[in-house]
């Protein structure tokens, strides 16, 4: 490997963005290849950031020209994707979800099992500085025995109709990130519970997907995790996480971009809107994300998810799916 190390991106859209900007910081790497089939996206990206362009994904692994992969293309092309990255021994960075058919993924693990190829997914919330510090001091026993996890994650709004009809539904495209979330906190969830509403887009109604969703998780110790979504917060990107146990809270709230409050006859401690897109709340998430995925391909010891937390959450966001259209909570076992 060389000194640097030359990252291959499949993926010039939005996501592939976040991870072009994040690389940019990092001095170890460098963008050698970027990959997309509409290629003048990866033209543009290329000329903000670096490296060569490709329509065709064969060609940058042929290349000999990437030590690792990034990818941050549409869905239904990830899993293809990381098997040729297994193929060519190549270490793959992989955003959520692995597919959206758990038999692809399950059809993969043998693979990807005996490889020695770092397969890492993108689950950046793992990353946010604020989660990890709760998560530590939970693990350290500052609230004792953990009992109960809140996760509340809304968006600021919908997507476009194109997305969700590309998506795998609420579940599968937001839930997910939260599913992984709540296994951070609690490995060995055995029953998933959900409910889904149609509260207020006519887009999301015609695409077949909810709009609103509760989720309740079990751990194999009874511990309880409620997981909060909706497509929209008229206040901002709201993200918010709650551990309660035996002896005592832990919260981590809102961010906004100032520490600045307000008092006056009209309202008390009034503060700006809080942060109103993922890309501002979690910036430093996905930099982190993408520096513990360079750990890994150098062979040092990293705490990046793989591929079996990609599967357990797929596999949770599949039970949440069926749990909200038959009612029946649905019971799991994430191992077999």
């Amino acid at each position: 490997m060389t000194q640097q190390i030359r990252i291959g991106l499949f993926g010039a859209g939005r996501i592939g963005q976040v991870h072009a900007m994040s690389l940019a910081t990092l001095d170890e790497a460098t963008l050698a290849w970027v990959c997309d089939p509409f290629i003048e996206g990866a033209k543009r990206t290329a000329a903000e950031f670096g490296g060569r362009v490709s329509d065709d994904p064969g060609e940058v692994f042929a290349s000999g020209e990437v030590d690792a992969v990034i990818v941050a293309s549409p869905t239904a092309t990830h899993i293809d994707l990381v098997e040729m990255a297994i193929d060519s021994n190549v270490p793959v960075l992989c955003e959520k979800p692995i597919d959206l058919d758990i038999s692809r993924v399950n059809a993969l693990r043998a693979k990807a099992a005996e490889s020695d190829v770092p397969i890492v997914l993108g689950f950046n919330k793992r990353f946010d500085r604020h989660f990890v510090e709760l998560k530590r001091r939970v693990a350290a026993g500052e609230i004792g025995t953990l009992e109960q996890l809140l996760i509340t994650s809304r968006d600021p709004g919908e997507p476009p109709a194109a997305y969700l009809a590309e998506s795998g539904g609420i579940f599968r495209d937001m839930t997910i990130h939260d599913l992984d979330l709540a296994r951070y906190f609690i490995p060995g969830i055995v029953e998933v519970s959900a409910r889904g509403a149609n509260v207020f887009s006519e887009n999301v109604r015609q695409a077949g997907d909810f709009d609103s969703a509760v989720v309740t998780l079990r751990g194999s110790n009874d511990e309880l995790v409620t997981i909060v979504n909706s497509r929209h917060a008229a206040f901002g990107y709201d993200q918010r996480v709650e551990a309660f146990g035996s002896t005592g809270l832990l919260h981590v709230g809102n961010k906004n971009d100032t520490l600045v409050r307000h008092w006056s006859a009209r309202a008390v401690e009034a503060i700006g809107p809080y942060q109103n897109f993922f890309l501002e709340r979690y910036a430093e998430a996905y930099r982190l994300e993408v520096a513990e995925f360079l750990r890994a391909v150098r062979g040092l010891p990293s705490r990046s998810p793989g591929f079996e937390d990609g599967r357990a959450a797929l596999i949770l966001a599949d039970a949440a799916e069926e749990s909200a259209r038959t009612g029946v909570a649905v019971t799991v076992n994430l191992e077999s």
